[in-house]
């Protein structure tokens, strides 16, 4: 077996990579709220006229447009770009990555699904609209992967999975806010926060580096440290195992240290 110590600095560089590429459009992020009342908004640009046509549509048409009420909707984003100019992953060939987004008032989720080309056309997307329920019951579009990792092909060397940890991740928490946002009040660390009155779930680790363990069987195991920022502010350890030639993993995300000293939050 062989360990590997990752810099905190390209653990980093990658996640900012991530942050940049998954980007809800403003228009889906937090869409605007009309009512039959209202005159049509005026445009600012090609994506703001293709949407006056759907204004003051039928209930059906309405349900598809990004919107506030409850209702899932397909999202234009596309995740799979996130995977553009990254060393040692790229996505299967004909496979492709989408999100469907869901807005109640300032909070909001997301679904993302890897699925083959021939199932992610807007007819077959909007299909698992129709059996969508609450926040909790997302759509799952025809021939939708259990896990989108699956989707996923490298070349398998150490660094390829560390960056598959922080991809799932992402890709995970892709059109989360509010109060549902998780992953993005988790700042990378490699050392212990100096906060006092740590309270203590476990044995405090002796090494918070980003690790990345290679064994001769070709399994593999990430192993990196987070700190929760926003109230309760915590320390989380990340345990990601890989079984050899899969991006697939078995996660462990677990809080083991949390701090007594404040009720506020701490800055990025």
């Amino acid at each position: 077996m062989s360990t590997q110590r990752v810099p905190l600095e390209a653990l980093q560089k990658i996640r900012q990579h991530f942050k940049t590429a998954l980007l809800v459009p403003a228009s889906e992020d937090h869409p605007e709220m009309y009512t039959e009342r209202d005159e049509p908004p005026k445009p600012e640009s090609l994506e703001g006229l293709g949407s006056l046509f759907h204004f003051g549509g039928s209930l059906e048409e309405a349900i598809q447009m990004p919107n506030r009420q409850g209702q899932w909707f397909i999202s234009a984003a596309n995740p799979g770009t996130a995977l553009m100019k990254l060393p040692g992953l790229k996505l299967k060939p004909e496979f492709r990555v989408i999100s469907y987004l869901y807005r109640m008032g300032d909070d909001g989720t997301g679904a993302t699904w890897a699925l083959p080309e021939a199932f992610s056309t807007t007819s077959h997307l909007e299909k698992a609209l129709l059996a969508a329920g609450g926040r909790d019951a997302p759509p799952k579009p025809e021939g939708a992967l259990a896990d989108f990792m699956d989707a996923i092909d490298g070349d398998h060397s150490p660094m390829s999975f560390v960056i598959a940890s922080l991809l799932r991740r992402e890709l995970l928490e892709f059109g989360k806010i509010g109060r549902i946002a998780v992953w993005s009040h988790h700042r990378l660390i490699n050392a212990l926060p100096s906060l006092p009155k740590w309270q203590w779930r476990s044995e405090a680790p002796k090494d918070y580096s980003p690790k990345v363990r290679a064994f001769p069987d070709g399994r593999v195991a990430v192993e990196f440290f987070t700190c929760r920022t926003v109230a309760p502010i915590a320390v989380f350890q990340h345990v990601d195992q890989y079984l050899a030639g899969e991006y697939r993993a078995k996660h462990l995300d677990r809080a083991i240290a949390v701090s007594q000293a404040t009720n506020g939050a701490l800055k990025h």
